[in-house]
C-alpha cells in the first residue's frame, strides 16, 4: 500500500500568497480573453490602436498562464516577490503611459489605463502581504 501525505492546510503559511497570485492570474486572464474580441471597440473608445489592444490582451493571457504556473510551485515566496514587484512596475508604467501621451487617449482611455494601474497596485499589496505571512 502506498501512503500519500499532504501538508496540513492549517499549518501552511503560504496559502494567502497562493490565493493572491491565483486571483491576479484569474483576473488577468479574464481581461486578456475579453480584450481580444473587443480590441476594435477598445481602441475606438480609448484612443489607442487595435494592434496595441491585441498586444495587451495577449500579454495579459501570457502573464496569467505564467502566474498560474508559478502559483503551483512548491515554494512560492520568491515568485510572489517577483510578481509583486512586477505589478508595482506596471502601475508606474501605466502612470507614465498616460503622462507621456504615447496615444491621444480619450477620457475613457485615461480612466481605464489608470484603473489597471490601481488594480495592479492592489494585487501587489495583496501579494506583499502574502509574502510577509510566510514563516521562514
Amino acid at each position: 500500500m502506498t501512503a500519500t501525505t499532504t501538508p496540513n492546510l492549517r499549518a501552511s503559511t503560504d496559502s494567502f500568497l497562493r490565493f493572491a497570485l491565483r486571483a491576479d492570474a484569474t483576473c488577468s486572464a479574464i481581461m486578456g480573453i475579453a480584450a481580444i474580441p473587443l480590441a476594435g471597440w477598445l481602441a475606438e473608445v480609448s484612443g489607442t490602436t487595435k494592434a496595441f489592444e491585441y498586444s495587451m490582451g495577449a500579454f495579459f493571457i501570457a502573464f496569467a498562464i505564467g502566474v498560474f504556473v508559478l502559483a503551483a510551485r512548491p515554494s512560492v515566496k520568491q515568485a510572489g516577490i517577483v510578481i509583486a514587484v512586477g505589478n508595482v512596475l506596471y502601475t508606474v508604467a501605466s502612470i507614465v503611459f498616460v503622462l507621456a501621451g504615447v496615444f491621444p487617449l480619450t477620457t475613457f482611455g485615461v480612466v481605464a489605463t489608470l484603473a489597471t494601474g490601481v488594480y495592479t497596485l492592489i494585487m501587489a499589496e495583496l501579494q506583499y502581504q502574502g509574502v510577509r505571512r510566510i514563516q521562514k
